[in-house]
């Protein structure tokens, strides 16, 4: 049955108005996904939606609905607020709302969690790298991907401490990597991991407590970052920790 949701953040940064307009509005490779918005309120949205707020560095709105959501939300509708914070930095306000058509409490659940991880990205971008082109890449595992464990093996496959906590200094296999290296763990929790060096940030998806997969995505800073390499780096990395399924068996001859 379809049923409403929305889900809200506030929170502060240092970062000026002008960034965190730049982060949300054109810059999202560096924390989120590639998106695009046409710079203008009736301007093209992601997702096949449409621009229904544009007052920067103040206030977007993109909001869509209908078929193009899927059979899982029929509307859906990103929201940011951003104000100046007396003393500089500023102050702002996240809402994502829509409509789930079916298994509500997971997909709320789901969505949920992943804002948390996502607007905790969006601060490291800020904090570290904003206003630096990045390069995006990401690919989803499969089979072993979506076992129960699979976020515990992808920790395992990194070489990442049981004990260690958001804020440590780890040293782990990248993938893609020729050595371990030292990285800083900035989140972990049962249902994300996220690993920052000084020119990019590794995000590790936990969906397998979702419903879906395991997935991996980079967002890189180096100007010479090839983002066919880093997605091959990626699907061979989740291949190797979660295997590769075997090929359908080609049909009998007659």
């Amino acid at each position: 049955m379809s049923k409403p949701f929305e889900i809200v953040r506030e929170f502060e940064v240092e970062a000026s108005p002008e960034q965190v307009w730049e982060a949300v509005s054109s810059g999202t490779a560096g924390w989120l996904w590639p998106m695009e918005y046409e710079p203008r309120e009736g301007g093209a949205a992601p997702f096949g939606g449409t621009v229904t707020a544009w007052d920067p560095p103040h206030r977007l709105t993109g909001r869509s609905e209908g078929p193009e959501e899927g059979p899982r939300q029929v509307f859906n509708q990103l929201d940011h607020l951003i104000e100046p914070r007396e003393g500089g930095g500023s102050w702002v306000r996240y809402v994502h709302s829509g409509i789930f058509v079916d298994d509500w409490d997971n997909q709320y659940d789901g969505a949920d969690k992943h804002t948390d991880f996502y607007l905790h990205t969006l601060r490291e971008y800020l904090r570290h790298f904003t206003g630096r082109p990045a390069v995006f890449a990401g690919a989803d595992g499969s089979g072993a991907a979506g076992d129960p464990d699979a976020l515990v093996a992808a920790a395992r496959a990194l070489g990442l401490p049981d004990r260690a906590a958001a804020g440590h200094t780890v040293h782990v296999q990248l993938p893609g990597a020729a050595h371990a290296t030292d990285v800083v763990l900035d989140y972990r929790d049962p249902y994300f991991i996220g690993l920052r060096t000084d020119h990019a940030m590794y995000r590790f998806f936990g969906r397998n407590r979702f419903g879906a997969t395991v997935g991996v995505t980079v967002h890189d800073f180096d100007p010479a970052a090839d983002p066919a390499g880093l997605e091959a780096d990626i699907k061979h990395w989740l291949d190797g920790v979660y295997g590769v399924p075997a090929a359908p068996a080609a049909p009998a001859s007659a």
